[in-house]
């Protein structure tokens, strides 16, 4: 590589509350969809790894669940998942809600805020949504937000709309170290399109279901056959908590969850770009929310981390 002594690499974290936009803002960033989104709070639940590659940086985005109070175990490994990413990063990027930090609604606690400010690192204000402002609310609504922290950039954007989105990944790479890129210049992601297929019957699953049920469901990709000839072979487990949802996954004569598979299948084929055969099943396991076991038996797992 050409001028590798200027080259710029390293890891920019985005952490926020539930629904602020930080799996929007990865997306927009790495102009294509990588990160599910839904308009339920806690869809994201991994830190999910995005790589935008330029002719002199290679930037290292950190998608975070959430910030939130945990309530079950799962709640407390997501915000580990954060918490490392505040550690892994040289840029800390914290997202807030245009709307809700006009309405004085965030709830961002002290602690975390201390926290962020304790690790050291440059931290962006990143003011989302501001589409949905008057060109004249924007303005205070950054002036009251800097109270927060001493934010090293400030900077309003629309990660729906892209606007401004290229300025906040200009302002990342000048705070990034020189250094040679961490991953192949060719690749977005370093996960596997496995971790995406469930991640995409997942997102599938909050879109259509209610209540409890996007909340108390996990999947887990039994099998991923690739094909030279004919269709991918992906079977899936959906995984629920109670008997009675499972009855409302699978529906009356199986139409709910027909319907989930056909909508899934049709975004696991855009994602891969190939036809897949897709084979779902739902599976009661009890409480696998609250055990250990089971949330690393389901990805959820702080070991490597």
């Amino acid at each position: 590589m050409e001028n590798i002594k200027l080259f710029k690499s390293g890891y920019a974290a985005i952490i926020g509350e539930p629904n602020a936009g930080k799996s929007t803002l990865l997306n927009s960033l790495l102009q294509q969809k990588l990160s599910i989104v839904t308009a339920k709070p806690q869809t994201t639940r991994h830190k999910i790894l995005g790589i935008v590659n330029g002719e002199q940086y290679q930037i290292i985005l950190l998608d975070t669940p959430g910030l939130l109070q945990p309530k079950y175990r799962l709640h407390e490994v997501m915000m580990q998942f954060a918490y490392s990413a505040i550690a892994d990063a040289e840029v800390i990027l914290l997202i807030v809600d245009a709307e809700k930090a006009q309405r004085n609604v965030l709830d961002i606690g002290s602690n975390v805020l201390a926290d962020i400010q304790n690790s050291g690192k440059p931290v962006f204000l990143i003011v989302n949504k501001v589409d949905l402002l008057k060109k004249e609310e924007v303005l205070p609504v950054i002036d009251s937000l800097k109270e927060l922290l001493p934010f090293k950039e400030v900077i309003p954007l629309s990660a729906l709309k892209n606007f401004n989105t290229y300025e906040l990944l200009q302002s990342i790479v000048e705070y990034l170290p020189k250094h040679p890129p961490y991953y192949p210049m060719d690749i977005a992601s370093d996960a596997q399109e496995k971790f995406f297929v469930g991640e995409i019957i997942r997102e599938k699953i909050f879109e259509l279901y209610h209540d409890e049920i996007p909340f108390s469901t996990t999947v887990d990709i039994v099998s991923f056959k690739e094909r030279t000839k004919g269709k991918f072979f992906i079977s899936a487990d959906i995984i629920v908590e109670r008997q009675s949802q499972k009855g409302i996954l699978i529906g009356k004569q199986g139409k709910a969850l027909k319907r989930l598979g056909s909508l899934s299948r049709t975004a696991i084929e855009e994602f891969i770009g190939h036809s897949v055969f897709l084979d779902l099943h739902v599976k009661v396991r009890e409480d696998w929310r609250e055990t250990d076991t089971m949330l690393k038996q389901f990805g959820y797992t702080t070991d490597n981390i």
